[in-house]
């Protein structure tokens, strides 16, 4: 492996999370979760779009549509973030998810007007693009979970959806010369959102390890959906290529 965050559990895992305390603490709720989910998780991390971005040598209209498609999506995350900032159980887990929507809402907001600039985006397409059908299912999974589930099922949707951004951003490479590529990789490689990953998880670590089975499975599957989703959507941005395709 390239990079610790990249690593998975190489021994045999259970179906089952294990109930002891020894054996609990030896595998975390989240790496339970993310060993069930390969080798989607790999695929994810490892997939073209991101070695390509990280290379510097994505298509511009593959990334343009990634851009889109994100664009239109994080107004459903930053909901489903207020969501668990809403179940939060103490005033310092609500603060650090306060501080996170911020960061949302503000610099990666910023980092999508100068980049959709830079890319030739049209207004119709950043404020009503036509959602393809991976970005609706994955909003379909945020909202259910948001109206269904507790914490720890919100979290468990979120955590896979950061720490995968966290996990391929962290490989050691020289940045690419284009600012929006070397920017959206910095944003999902600095101190701050390292750190928040690591809270996160700590965070469903601790709701999950205390969960019933059923619900641990409950989660688990939640996670899982949410790696393969990361996958459909990487995979769209080169679906929908077209080479007559204007702007």
């Amino acid at each position: 492996m390239r990079n610790s965050a990249r690593r998975s559990i190489t021994v045999n895992i259970p179906d089952n999370y294990p109930s002891d305390t020894d054996s609990a603490d030896d595998v975390r709720f989240t790496e339970w979760c993310q060993a069930l989910s390969q080798p989607e998780w790999a695929a994810a991390v490892e997939h073209r779009f991101t070695e390509q971005l990280r290379e510097g040598t994505i298509d511009d209209a593959v990334f343009r549509q990634y851009l889109v498609q994100d664009y239109a999506f994080i107004e459903s995350l930053v909901g489903t973030f207020g969501h668990a900032l809403g179940e939060a159980s103490s005033m310092k887990a609500k603060a650090r998810l306060g501080t996170f929507i911020h960061t949302l809402t503000t610099d990666e907001n910023d980092y999508f007007e100068r980049s959709l600039d830079a890319l030739d985006v049209p207004e119709s397409d950043r404020r009503e693009p036509e959602l393809m059908p991976a970005t609706r299912a994955f909003e379909d999974l945020l909202e259910r979970v948001a109206r269904e589930g507790g914490y720890a099922e919100t979290l468990a949707v979120l955590v896979p959806a950061e720490w995968i951004y966290r996990a391929w951003a962290g490989v050691d490479a020289e940045p690419p010369e284009q600012f929006y590529l070397a920017e959206w990789i910095r944003l999902h490689n600095n101190p701050g959102f390292n750190e928040f990953v690591e809270w996160i998880r700590a965070e469903l670590d601790r709701e999950g390890a205390a969960a019933a089975s059923d619900r641990q499975q409950r989660l688990a599957r939640h996670f899982h959906r949410t790696v393969e989703l990361e996958i459909a959507f990487f995979d769209a941005a080169y679906a929908a290529k077209r080479d007559d395709q204007t702007w």
